[in-house]
């Protein structure tokens, strides 16, 4: 009886898993004339594609693969010359081994391979694929026909590993997970994220672009420089209210369940993966020192 009920769970819990795969869709916005931002389940995905050639901004999960190679080729033929994943979390960089081959180079900032070589260590049936062929520890430019790709780490943000990625001609930046649009950002603090770190990103990112720049969140919505400056305005506003509790002496329970610290976001941001509640954690064990 007992293994005919724990047949019965691992059914279920296989036909949820289908389901849920089942149900997830891939979708693409086309933002320019040589650049898309495809949306599923994970990081948004950025692909570029010229006359000979294309290049990939992070895969999401594996078990995806076959359905963003699907939409891929809905908008080309064109052999994947370059992946690039923005940071090392798993469904940004899921689908590496699916996508990297003999005709495609994967590369990501040097912290990005290391993370990977430990997961690999624990998992080795995973394979080498996975692994980033090329590391760059600060910028790294590439130049396909008249485009110029710029890609360049910025310090303990989402991760110790992020890159955000500059398409110069087309005028699209991919932020990865230093940006969540319309919603509460997460700082893997166990992983070197931090707020002062992600504020900074998102600082160095505002420099970078004009109000023309069309920007791929890491997840979200297309986004632009003038809703940027009012995200950048609303992490530094909730800093601020953090840190004066911070000295008041409040304590991080304290901080949690006071909703009046991010009040005036939690309507148009906290609805997202990350809660009022667990941003105000976050942003507290980040901050106190």
């Amino acid at each position: 009886m007992k293994h005919l009920n724990l047949l019965i769970v691992l059914f279920l819990i296989h036909s949820i898993c289908w389901s849920q795969e089942k149900e997830v869709t891939i979708t693409i916005d086309t933002l320019t004339s040589e650049v898309y931002m495809l949306t599923g389940q994970g990081g948004n995905i950025g692909l570029y594609v010229n006359a000979t050639n294309s290049f990939m901004i992070d895969d999401q999960f594996a078990r995806l693969s076959p359905k963003i190679k699907l939409a891929i080729s809905s908008i080309t033929d064109k052999p994947l010359k370059y992946l690039i994943n923005t940071h090392m979390h798993g469904d940004h960089t899921g689908g590496n081994a699916e996508f990297n081959s003999e005709s495609t180079i994967l590369i990501a900032q040097n912290n990005v391979r290391k993370s990977l070589e430990k997961k690999l260590e624990e998992k080795p049936e995973l394979g080498k694929e996975i692994l980033p062929e090329i590391t760059f520890s600060e910028e790294l430019q590439l130049f396909e026909n008249d485009e110029t790709i710029m890609a360049f780490h910025v310090h303990n943000a989402h991760t110790d590993s992020d890159a955000m990625i500059y398409f110069m001609k087309n005028n699209v930046l991919h932020m990865g997970d230093t940006y969540f649009s319309e919603r509460y950002p997460y700082m893997d603090l166990k992983n070197g994220g931090s707020v002062e770190g992600y504020i900074s990103a998102i600082a160095k990112a505002i420099m970078v672009i004009d109000d023309k720049t069309i920007i791929i969140p890491g997840h979200g919505r297309p986004s632009n420089k003038q809703k940027l400056i009012a995200y950048l305005d609303m992490l530094e506003t909730i800093k601020e209210n953090i840190l004066k509790a911070i000295a008041s002496g409040d304590t991080l329970e304290q901080v949690e369940k006071d909703s009046s610290i991010s009040s005036k976001y939690d309507n148009d941001f906290g609805t997202g993966f990350i809660s009022p509640e667990r941003m105000r954690t976050i942003f507290y064990t980040s901050l106190k020192k």
